[in-house]
């Protein structure tokens, strides 16, 4: 029983922290419970959904299939990273609400996190290599139109060019 218990020392948005975790808890749990970090969501469990995603070092992973301890030394980053220091939304946001990308916004946050790794490559994707990188998503409201819509007008503002007409 001894061993159940580690300190976990890592950088949470962009904050150094410490904490004592469960040796068995996800990272989901440790978000939402010890840091109160409610964009990470609790969906499937399994892997399936998106809705937990979080970027570990850059990159997304399901964070409910990731043990809380595992982020020893990493930069974890959730959706409360993305808004400016004056609570001013980022580009990414503001291209969800301009393409009515958001209904119920329960998986928002997992897909916004995949669109950040997206966005952070600094690369233009084609339409089907961006349904490809955001297919791990699950989303019962929107039919994936308006987020796809929406990553596009994110990544082309970024790359500094109007985004092309919509079909």
């Amino acid at each position: 029983m001894k061993d159940q218990f580690r300190m976990v020392e890592f950088n949470l948005n962009g904050r150094d922290v410490a904490h004592v975790v469960d040796a068995r808890s996800s990272l989901t749990d440790m978000l939402r419970n010890d840091y109160r970090l409610t964009s990470v969501k609790k969906g499937c469990e399994v892997g399936e959904c998106g809705a937990c995603n979080v970027l570990i070092d850059g990159e997304c992973f399901n964070s409910c299939l990731y043990l809380a301890v595992w982020v020893r030394g990493k930069k974890v980053r959730t959706l409360e990273s993305l808004a400016g220091p004056g609570g001013e939304l980022s580009d990414l946001q503001q291209a969800f609400i301009d393409e009515t990308a958001i209904q119920c916004g329960f998986c928002t946050p997992g897909f916004m996190m995949t669109a950040v790794e997206i966005l952070e490559s600094g690369r233009e994707y084609s339409d089907d290599e961006l349904r490809k990188l955001l297919s791990g998503h699950l989303c019962r409201c929107t039919g994936y139109e308006n987020i796809l819509r929406a990553v596009r007008k994110a990544m082309h503002r970024r790359l500094e060019g109007p985004a092309p007409a919509r079909p």
